[in-house]
């Protein structure tokens, strides 16, 4: 989904900027004005540097504190405390200036007779579409307290899957940091030391070790270009990324790669899933689920699919056969949705493809980065042997000639 930037006027006139996803600047618009905001300016965000945006991401709340918040405001209110007792004294326990601010923001509206969801829509950025529609669909069923805590297990699922990620990736990078330290040390301070040497010998290099001394010539002195050369090629992967067109060609891509999208599709399945059924169960409309769901994938290729399933569904048809018409959804997990669709139980089937799924994809993880680590370590070995070996043909090579 694309970041747009934006800035209006509140009813109060106060001026108003921050960042929103959406599919266009005229959603952007259109979000503002239901907020009862009159917009001024909406662009695409961008992937320039910019020290506004580092400023407004650094004073935004943590997703940490976030989860933190539901699970407290859940307790407070399954407790039996009230809505505004329960945001004072999340207000007073709050450690972090920016969700002080937040929470004492939610709590003026609230007083002020705005609703939680409300409320939490005028945040700009802060609550995404999913969570401000299931704290919307719970206070108007009178089970706002049930509904937050569904969120935050929703929350606390989600959080944990990218922290075991994270987690299982440290030592990883850190092997390949090193890896990469140990053979440009090679190239930049050992491997120069033995090129004086056999031009005074003489006579004519293995080819193996004319390659590694033109690498270690090129990084020693060009490395300068190359740090240039890196950062502007992520940049400009960034830009790629945020241009819808290209965005769906890599996503498109991604979907046909071995292994890499099977584990994608798996992903994304257990974030529809999990959407889906968390707000079917609050009473959210299948058609408003799906909207909402389509905006939670990261792939813009099954974000489609699921947009075509919900024009499908609109004229009657059937969830799972209208996901499967191009073929990125886990077969498996299509065959339970249909058997939740003719049971007439299909939020708890799609709860059971969400957890079996999320399950699946950290499994894959772990599998893929316990290969990787061994590849890695591999792939160093044989990049220093070769760089040994050269040096060694060239010694050998030399001695020959002098004999």
């Amino acid at each position: 989904m694309p970041l747009f930037r934006y800035k209006a006027i509140n009813a109060q006139g106060e001026t108003l900027q921050g960042e929103m996803e959406a599919a266009s600047e005229q959603e952007v618009i259109a979000h503002l004005q239901q907020a009862g905001h009159m917009p001024i300016e909406a662009s695409p965000a961008g992937s320039g540097f910019s020290l506004e945006r580092l400023l407004q991401h650094k004073n935004r709340p943590k997703s940490a504190d976030l989860l933190r918040f539901t699970q407290q405001l859940s307790n407070l209110i399954n407790a039996g405390m009230p809505l505004d007792r329960s945001l004072q004294v999340l207000e007073e326990l709050a450690e972090e200036e920016p969700m002080r601010r937040l929470i004492h923001d939610l709590r003026e509206e609230v007083r002020e007779g705005s609703s939680l969801a409300d409320a939490m829509q005028a945040r700009h950025g802060v609550f995404n579409r999913l969570y401000i529609n299931m704290v919307r669909a719970g206070e108007l069923s009178g089970a706002l307290d049930k509904t937050l805590t569904r969120l935050a297990e929703y929350q606390e699922r989600a959080h944990a899957l990218k922290q075991n990620v994270t987690s299982a990736l440290i030592y990883p990078t850190l092997l390949l940091l090193m890896a990469i330290g140990s053979v440009v040390l090679l190239l930049v301070f050992v491997v120069p030391q033995f090129a004086p040497l056999f031009d005074e010998m003489g006579g004519e290099l293995p080819g193996i070790t004319r390659m590694v001394l033109a690498v270690a010539g090129f990084v020693q002195h060009w490395w300068w270009v190359m740090l240039p050369a890196v950062v502007g090629l992520w940049f400009w992967g960034k830009a790629q990324m945020e241009n819808p067109q290209t965005r769906r060609k890599w996503d498109a891509f991604f979907l046909q790669m071995p292994l890499l999208g099977d584990l994608l599709a798996r992903l994304e399945m257990a974030r529809l899933a999990r959407t889906l059924s968390t707000l079917l169960e609050n009473g959210v409309a299948m058609l408003t689920a799906l909207s909402i769901g389509r905006k939670v994938l990261g792939n813009t290729v099954m974000a489609d699919d699921v947009a075509e399933a919900a024009e499908a569904v609109k004229k009657g048809g059937m969830l799972a056969p209208s996901l499967s018409k191009n073929g990125h959804f886990p077969r498996l997990a299509l065959q339970m949705i249909q058997v939740g669709e003719e049971t007439g139980k299909l939020e708890s089937m799609l709860d059971k493809v969400a957890n079996t799924y999320d399950d699946e994809v950290q499994l894959a993880v772990e599998r893929m980065l316990s290969i990787l680590v061994p590849v890695l370590i591999i792939g160093l070995a044989v990049l220093i042997g070769v760089i040994v070996m050269s040096i060694i043909l060239a010694i050998i090579s030399v001695n020959d000639i002098v004999v």
